[in-house]
């Protein structure tokens, strides 16, 4: 299926043929009909030819899929979604038969209980099905020689329970070729001519999470008014692209959109429909009884207060009982506020324990007494709620408790070993979106797979496994975080951390083939990795540093390089994989490149502005550039596919002055500065907001032997003149890239040392720099030329006055037991993160015996310093329990920190912005040399980062500066 994607000029470059041969483009072409496409994460169903395996299709047609009359009618649809696929990917559409009349060989889909040709092939024991039978929403295929009478061969897909039958259906659709996505983001089918089943296959799937789903939330104005413009309202229509794919995704559980809607009310087919596809309907954590938020305002009579209205709120509840007692759903028990707001009756634990208990007792008396137990129902501990718990509130054992992140996704808490007893088990809500404090965010994704892993991997191993939901906002552009997460749901043994690498790669293989498959991840890990250190909507012109460490031009440089990669590849694609691409790939990376460039021209035209350089109207000029060119993506977007996702990307999130977004975009405030006529001269110089002729100190960064071997000052104009300067240093040592310098607007002069002719110690120098005006400037150099005996360097060596180093750089380490500390893969702000594992319920009291990690490090000078540990911003998720480290240089005693002990609003809402928690200490040093630093955990989850060692140079940044160098 063509795509046609119409392009405004920001992007019509990319679609130049010049990067295309005709030898490229064949391999292009095989690779999209490679036929080793397999479902991800999956072992391969497909065999590369005929011999000796099923013949799905050949070359003039496709084996006849069959299916018991008596089947159930979601299980139905699947098949037909499934005739409908092989005829997408091979042309040749299978018939859809209830008998086996006449077929040698066939496809055989049925599930236990409501198909008599599997119970009659189980009968036969021809069929196996012992590892499947009882078990939640399982599945198994097999290839099966002379299952019936007159039937040589057929291929089995058996579901322990209607979803089961639709995975494994949906499995073989994804084997062959169809996406998941091949809807929701415009992925193309993989064109084959024939498919062959290996003829051993032997595949048995069971989910480890019971319920495992998504949550339509936050969704005005782009999701709202996209349904609204393509079905009218969130009706059936639209419910049928969701629930098919969850059912591709292996999902079974959704949260409907419920901002200004009630999906029960809004359609009556809804509910009906979400049943026959086997997704189990729950209501969001704040609408107890399965009846929406805003079906108390279309019937409600009365207060939404337990305490002044209960008859009335009583009456609603059975309703929505009622009116869903037919039908799979999980019953959320308790009481909000309206809107999602705390209750009004404040903190009456006594008033909500009655709550609870009136709901059992309607869930009592509309299935019976003796289900109230088989029922499933969840009380969601979110935000406040969990303080109720905290101070003693419980609900019987039966029920779920869903235990939820801070919106930020970290888990706030998760089951102690007693809790671990309860036969209703445990959940977790999580988010990808939200709409709160310190910042909401809800445009694009902002979450890395790692962050996913590294959390869920939690809540997984401390048995949180009856739910797991997430908040996914509009659900597009959080396409793939969603699907790592269901992924992870379905097994989440099957995605060790060392695997993280490995599903990006194949997502892209699957999605665009093998070619550009290993680029793709890179470019994906690279854009979610930097929107998570800090998400767009809270960018701004402070958040990276212009005068420390070239940090804002780095990060700026590192996203418009995998902006770079992404239109490479997409210059490449066939045209038919473009749309997906864009989606998927090219838009989000581009977009949140944009912002970060945007804030970066920003914070250059305000600092230019209070220097007064001429060049300060240039980079307003480049704000509104770039802040048109978002608008620009964003119409992009719109009009893939003649508009079909029109609508989507319309959440404002440029201009915040709260922590909600604004009404619309807002260009950001730039500073004006009016050049005068004659030529006057200025200089910046490197880590100095102010500029000469201002009076001040003006010194370079101090330049070390084994540290930065460049530094920069800037000439630049103050008015509209161009001049002729002229620089001279005051030492033989310092080396200038010129003398003579030409500047109109700004010349970058670079600034370096001749260490074989600089003197041994400290040493000092100047930069004379004359130009127009009545003076000259005088710039002062220092440096350290520390007498370098290279034998003895060993580990990270000090330089510019700090020590930086990336967690998994360490020198060795030392386990305690089978615990010892692991890398997490693509896990943090900068490269990966290091955390014990397994994860458990140990902790340790003396360091002594704690696993630790420990780095060779090297100073030049000696004195008190300061160590920064950059952790993680997880939550001390035990009881009484901390998260808590021990850290020592050399022989001195380890020093302990807990770094969740101040859980104060205003530490977390700092925790959250920059996604990190500092762990800070001080240490002692009384010699220069080489020397051990230490590190041990004393809790689970303690995950480590980054180093930063400051010696008494360290400047602020953002990120912290760049690693040190290793000997």
């Amino acid at each position: 299926m063509a795509h046609s994607l119409r392009l405004t000029p920001v992007l019509r470059w990319l679609t130049t043929p010049r990067l295309i041969t005709p030898l490229r483009y064949l391999l292009l072409l095989l690779a999209i009909v490679s036929p080793t496409s397999w479902a991800l994460g999956e072992e391969p169903w497909l065999a590369t030819s005929a011999r000796g395996n099923l013949v799905l299709v050949d070359k003039q047609q496709a084996l006849d899929i069959v299916i018991d009359s008596s089947e159930l009618p979601g299980v139905v649809r699947a098949a037909k979604n499934l005739q409908s696929d092989i005829e997408k990917v091979t042309s040749k559409q299978p018939a859809l038969k209830n008998t086996l009349a006449g077929q040698k060989q066939l496809v055989l889909v049925g599930t236990l209980g409501s198909s008599q040709l599997i119970a009659q092939l189980i009968a036969a024991k021809k069929l196996d099905v012992s590892k499947i039978q009882h078990q939640w929403d399982a599945f198994q295929v097999a290839v099966i020689d002379k299952p019936f009478a007159d039937v040589e061969r057929a291929l089995v897909i058996v579901g322990a329970n209607k979803r089961g039958t639709m995975y494994g259906i949906y499995s073989l659709s994804e084997q062959i070729g169809v996406s998941p996505w091949y809807w929701w983001a415009d992925v193309p089918v993989k064109q084959k001519a024939t498919i062959f089943i290996d003829k051993k296959i032997n595949v048995v799937e069971i989910p480890k999470v019971k319920y495992r789903g998504i949550f339509l939330n936050d969704e005005a104005p782009a999701l709202t008014n996209w349904v609204t413009e393509k079905y009218g309202n969130y009706n059936a229509e639209f419910y049928e692209k969701v629930f098919e794919l969850l059912l591709r995704l292996k999902a079974n559980f959704l949260w409907p959109a419920m901002w200004n809607n009630a999906f029960a009310d809004d359609d009556p087919q809804n509910m009906i429909l979400a049943d026959e596809y086997g997704i189990v309907m729950s209501t969001s954590h704040h609408e107890p009884m399965m009846r929406a938020d805003k079906e108390w305002n279309r019937y409600g009579k009365g207060p939404w207060e337990y305490s002044k209205n209960p008859e009335n709120l009583y009456k609603f509840w059975v309703d929505g009982a009622t009116r869903n007692k037919p039908y799979e759903s999980i019953y959320t028990l308790g009481m909000r506020g309206q809107q999602d707001e705390p209750m009004s009756e404040g903190e009456n634990i006594g008033l909500l324990e009655k709550i609870v208990s009136d709901q059992r007792n309607i869930i009592s008396d509309v299935f019976g007494k003796d289900q109230l137990t088989k029922v499933p129902q969840v009380w969601a501990l979110y935000k406040e709620v969990q303080g109720f718990y905290e101070r003693g509130m419980r609900v019987p054992d039966d029920v779920i408790l869903l235990w939820c992140d801070d919106n930020w996704g970290n888990i706030r808490r998760l089951p102690t070993p007693d809790e671990r007893k309860r036969s209703g088990g445990a959940g977790v809500y999580y988010h990808f979106d939200y709409v709160g404090g310190p910042r909401s965010y809800r445009w694009i994704n902002t979450i890395s797979i790692a962050k996913i892993w590294e959390q869920m991997h939690l809540a997984y191993t401390f048995d949180a496994n009856q739910i797991w939901i997430v908040n996914v906002g509009d659900l597009k552009p959080m396409e793939y975080p969603i699907e790592f997460f269901l992924n992870m749901a379905w097994n989440p043994e099957a995605w060790p951390k060392e695997r993280i690498p490995e599903f990006a790669r194949l997502w892209a293989e699957r999605e665009f083939g093998a070619q550009h498959a290993q680029e793709i991840a890179a470019i994906m890990t690279g854009y979610t990795r930097h929107n998570l250190r800090r998400k767009p909507e809270l960018q701004d012109a402070t958040t990276y540093s212009q005068l420390h460490y070239r940090e804002a031009e780095r990060v700026t440089a590192e996203m418009n390089d995998y902006v770079a990669r992404a239109e490479k590849i997409y210059a490449q694609l066939p045209a038919a994989q473009r749309a997906a691409f864009y989606q998927l790939v090219l838009f989000p990376t581009t977009a949140s490149a944009n912002i970060t460039a945007l804030y970066n021209a920003q914070a250059k035209n305000h600092l230019y502005a209070a220097q007064a350089r001429a060049t300060t109207n240039d980079y307003a000029d480049k704000v509104r550039e770039l802040f048109a060119k978002d608008a620009a993506l964003e119409q992009e977007y719109h009009q893939l596919n003649g508009g079909k996702w029109n609508h989507m990307m319309s959440q404002s999130h440029i201009g915040y002055s709260h922590w909600n977004h604004p009404p619309e975009d807002t260009l950001p405030v730039t500073h004006h500065y009016e050049p005068h006529n004659s030529a006057e001269m200025g200089i910046a110089i490197e880590g100095v907001a102010s500029a000469w002729p201002k009076p001040g100190n003006y010194l370079l960064p101090r330049f070390d032997r084994l540290g930065t071997q460049s530094r920069v000052i800037e000439i630049f104009n103050k008015g509209k003149e161009s001049f002729l300067a002229t620089a001279k240093t005051t030492t033989p040592w310092i080396i200038l890239s010129k003398t003579s310098i030409q500047v109109d607007k700004s010349t970058r002069l670079d600034v370096s040392i001749d260490w074989s002719k600089a003197p041994i110690g400290r040493a000092t120098g100047r930069i004379d720099i004359s130009g127009t005006s009545w003076g000259s400037a005088s710039i002062g150099v220092e440096i350290v030329n520390n007498p370098i005996n290279k034998k003895a360097l060993r580990g990270f060596a000090e330089a510019d006055g700090y020590i930086a180093i990336e967690a998994e750089d360490f020198s060795r380490q030392g386990a305690s037991g089978h615990l010892r500390w692991e890398k997490i893969p693509e896990h943090g702000r900068t490269i990966s993160s290091m955390s014990v594992y397994p994860i458990g319920d140990w902790q340790f009291n003396d360091a002594t015996n704690a696993p630790y990690l420990e780095y060779d490090i090297y100073t030049h000078s000696s004195g008190e310093f300061t160590l920064q540990g950059f952790f993680a911003p997880s939550w001390p998720f035990m009881p009484e329990r901390g998260l808590r480290y021990a850290v020592a240089i050399d022989d001195e005693p380890a020093q302990i920190v807990n770094l969740v002990a101040d859980m104060s609003d205003a530490t977390w809402a700092e925790t959250v912005r920059s996604d990190v928690r500092l762990g800070i200490t001080k240490h002692k040093v009384a010699r220069a040399g080489a020397h051990k630093l230490r590190i041990y955990s004393l809790d689970p989850a303690v995950t480590l980062q980054k180093l930063v060692l400051d010696t008494g140079g360290l400047q602020p940044s953002y990120l912290g500066p760049p690693p040190s160098k290793r000997y």
